[in-house]
């Protein structure tokens, strides 16, 4: 049986890629309704209730709250795309997860489930190989922007220190964005799912 694909994104420097306002760990504290560090438990792709959509819960067994408050144990992360027996819908520039990963995500409410704000920009990965733990971003399939020239800019790639993450998030808390456009926002609008 053939698979079927559906696939989102703008074409840019002959890429597949999606194109966003590029985003710092401070531009993400300040338009996260919620900040995480924990492990990726499940992660499932579904239909929309309309049917029309897949969108893949990944959800996050929670270790630290680093912005906002949350009642439960774990949270979920929902994203556009994914496959659902033999159809599939790929969405450039979603932050991609697998289990047993431990990450730090920015994220946005939808109900009882979160989006992920600024696509893959708002997910960083923790590398705890090295003599302290580290992190970094991804920043796959993203043709970034600046906010102010809308010039094509690279993104902050380089790892740092997980501490240092976290002290940029809690030196941020409460701040307004200096921007009145909300960054992070996709230039290409994927419609909304139905949680």
């Amino acid at each position: 049986m053939t698979s079927r694909w559906l696939v989102f994104g703008l074409v840019a420097s002959s890429a597949l890629a999606t194109t966003l306002i590029a985003m710092d760990v401070p531009a993400l504290t300040r338009s996260s309704e919620l900040v995480v560090r924990g492990t990726v438990v499940r992660v499932e792709a579904r239909w929309t209730a309309d049917g029309r959509r897949i969108m893949t819960d990944n959800e996050i067994l929670i270790a630290d709250v680093l912005k906002g408050s949350h009642a439960g144990k774990t949270i979920v992360a929902m994203q556009p795309g994914g496959a659902v027996g033999d159809v599939g819908q790929l969405v450039h520039g979603v932050a991609t997860f697998s289990l047993g990963d431990e990450v730090v995500v920015f994220l946005e409410r939808r109900g009882e489930r979160a989006t992920v704000v600024g696509l893959a920009q708002g997910r960083f990965f923790v590398d705890r190989s090295g003599p302290e733990p580290m992190v970094r971003g991804g920043e796959e399939e993203l043709f970034l922007v600046d906010a102010k020239t809308h010039q094509p800019v690279t993104g902050p790639s380089q790892a740092m220190s997980l501490a240092k993450l976290e002290a940029l998030v809690r030196e941020n808390l409460g701040r307004a964005p200096d921007a009145p456009v909300l960054p992070g926002r996709p230039a290409l609008v994927v419609p909304k799912a139905t949680p």
